[in-house]
């Protein structure tokens, strides 16, 4: 069911409730004495074009905490980004996946429009949403990616739903995939890292997954598990991060109609670099909160622990809603740059939803 104008008014709301944490989060100045924070680029609107960094070179905010650079300028931090993040020469395959049938697509109506199912924006390229990817599982650097997840299958995959519910389940993917009809999403995708695409999601809302499995009232969150496999996902083997790596929602956030269980792009399910079989899209939120490659889905009554807010705490919050009003501690989040396009925009409070 479509939300109208006044249920999202309400979804703003209720993801406004969490900004005071993550605020806390994000903004805090106990910070870690061996992650300490770069200063902000408080004029991001005076960089002049030659100084945006392109996105082949574009940074990698791992490779950057790692490195503990300072960065004095915008110039400077080009230099860094560029520097750690040289062009590849691998040439990633286009995976031509199976098409989705029965796809619903939201009606060009200003009802449906005002739903925030869609956006009257210029989506991303196919070729950039499946070639410029953060998923660290495989690479940390971008453009790696896909190269290095070709070969990943699916096959046989499950994904279990436990925890505080009345009828938990181990879902196959196919079972997982007849739980509702998929519908096409058309959303803005803003990273932490002040980039961003507009990406035709297909899949369906998040709460149609947990009214089969009936939550218990005490459960208050939910918590997400990604594969632990380094042999097919060769980046585990690296310490880069704590794997599995792990996700969570506040119970309200996931019952949002907004938030989807995603398993395609422009109507064709999900290549490997971005997040196959079924991952979690949550557009207000910044993009490391949507968890790729499902297992487990577990609901639970307190906040659970999540991968980027365990390894910094003072630079990724629990709630990581968009808010262009609260810098990272190392570069400012007023203005992104959006994949494809030249020069940069304002970035929305709540990613415009």
């Amino acid at each position: 069911m479509l939300a109208n104008g006044r249920n999202r008014k309400r979804i703003a709301n209720k993801a406004h409730a969490g900004r005071g944490q993550e605020t806390k989060w994000e903004m805090s100045d106990k910070l870690s004495a061996s992650h300490k924070p770069l200063k902000p680029v408080k004029e991001s609107n005076k960089i002049s074009a030659r100084e945006i960094t392109p996105p082949s070179v574009y940074f990698n905010r791992r490779n950057f905490i790692r490195a503990g650079i300072l960065a004095a300028s915008a110039v400077a931090t080009g230099a860094v980004y560029r520097k750690l993040n040289p062009v590849g020469t691998d040439t990633a395959p286009t995976i031509q996946t199976a098409t989705i049938e029965g796809v619903q697509k939201p009606a060009a109506t200003a009802t449906n429009n005002d739903s925030g199912f869609t956006v009257n924006e210029a989506q991303t390229s196919f070729e950039n949403i499946t070639h410029y990817n953060n998923f660290y599982e495989f690479s940390t650097h971008k453009e790696e990616v896909a190269v290095k997840a070709s070969n990943f299958k699916t096959d046989g995959w499950t994904v279990s739903v436990e925890g505080l519910a009345n009828k938990p389940k181990v879902f196959t993917l196919g079972d997982l995939l007849k739980i509702a009809p998929p519908e096409e999403r058309i959303y803005r995708m803003r990273c932490v890292e002040a980039w961003s695409m507009v990406i035709p999601w297909v899949g369906f809302s998040f709460s149609k997954l947990l009214a089969a499995v009936e939550p218990l009232s005490s459960a208050k969150y939910v918590a997400f598990e990604t594969l632990l496999d380094p042999a097919r996902m060769p980046g585990q083997n690296s310490d880069v991060l704590n794997w599995p790596y792990v996700e969570g929602l506040r119970m309200d956030e996931a019952m949002n109609p907004l938030a989807i269980l995603a398993s395609g792009i422009y109507g064709r399910a999900l290549p490997p670099q971005d997040g196959a079989p079924i991952r979690m899209v949550i557009p207000w939120k910044y993009g490391f909160k949507g968890i790729k490659s499902i297992v487990k889905i577990k609901l639970v009554e307190t906040q659970p622990r999540t991968t980027w807010s365990d390894y910094a705490p003072d630079e990724y919050g629990f709630y990581a809603n968009v808010n262009p009003h609260v810098d990272h501690p190392r570069w400012s989040q007023a203005t992104e740059q959006r994949i494809g396009e030249p020069g940069r925009r304002p970035t929305l409070m709540f990613n415009g939803y």
